[in-house]
């Protein structure tokens, strides 16, 4: 089910992407680094159009996303993090005000953020969910490629149907 439109590879390889991701269990966020690059290239952006930015935790992502869309260099914007549930109700509100941050910030900008912030029901120091949560950001990674890749090509579809008919 890759369906591309024609002209998805001009728009991905000519547009910079950035990857926000946050530092907070940095060994299995970078998993989602890692897989989001390998099939972004595979899809065909040059991997010289990706510019990482690291910050803290989950929390400071909205506004690292907001300045990087401001700045109209990015095409699109990508967001990883892991909020864990430590046994109180913030991990609640934390994932809440960053994923409405980030729709904020897409609203606003008219630049995509693709999220991958995943906020699991339970996540335990052990080094059984560390492999799991490892794998899965995996997986995220490539599903927020594509999920890049296509609203790309549909963004580019748009706007050529706006400048048709203007």
């Amino acid at each position: 089910m890759n369906q591309r439109h024609p002209n998805t590879k001009a728009v991905v390889s000519e547009g910079r992407i950035a990857f926000i991701q946050s530092c907070w269990h940095k060994d299995i966020v970078d998993q989602c680094r890692l897989a989001f690059v390998e099939e972004i290239v595979r899809l065909g952006c040059p991997e010289d159009r990706i510019d990482v930015y690291e910050v803290p935790g989950v929390f400071e992502i909205p506004l690292q996303a907001k300045l990087l869309a401001a700045s109209r260099r990015y095409a699109a914007i990508v967001a990883t993090g892991l909020v864990v549930n430590g046994g109180i109700y913030r991990h609640e509100f934390v994932s809440d005000a960053v994923i409405s941050g980030l729709m904020q910030v897409q609203l606003a900008t008219e630049v995509p953020v693709i999220s991958a912030v995943l906020t699991p029901q339970a996540f335990h120091e052990h080094e059984e969910h560390r492999r799991f949560f490892r794998e899965h950001f995996l997986v995220k990674g490539r599903e927020a490629a594509s999920a890049c890749w296509r609203t790309l090509a549909n963004l580019d579809r748009v706007r050529r149907l706006q400048d048709a008919a203007d």
